[in-house]
């Protein structure tokens, strides 16, 4: 599956605006969670972009689609660590709420395209 630029995918996209947002909601975050959960937070957000975008800069499908199951995993890490942000208080439930349900449309986005790289392809 061939791409011209990582930029061009939906999925990098959304994800990027996602780690923006989630560079905004953070910096409410109490001044003592700098280097706790603000931090993990913010890296598990920005791996999810560029796990995709590395990945498609590999030479395959199979390197691309293994990119993209960290970039997954990076996206749970990120949900759970949310989900600890508003059970602490330190996030609004409503925005909370935002930033899990755009998580989750990137996480399906991103299954999909590995299983459309993991398709077999029929020989021509």
């Amino acid at each position: 599956m061939k791409y011209t630029h990582f930029r061009d995918l939906q999925v990098w996209q959304r994800s990027m605006a996602l780690t923006q947002a989630v560079y905004a909601a953070t910096r409410e975050f109490p001044k003592e969670e700098m280097f706790g959960l603000t931090s993990q937070v913010r890296r598990s957000a920005v791996s999810v972009p560029s796990n995709i975008a590395e990945g498609q800069g590999r030479d395959t499908d199979r390197s691309f689609a293994l990119f993209l199951t960290q970039a997954h995993g990076s996206l749970y890490e990120f949900e759970t660590q949310i989900e600890l942000a508003r059970n602490l208080g330190m996030m609004s439930v409503e925005k909370a709420a935002e930033l899990l349900k755009e998580a989750s449309e990137i996480g399906r986005m991103i299954h999909g395209l590995i299983r459309a790289l993991r398709k077999p392809r029929l020989a021509v």
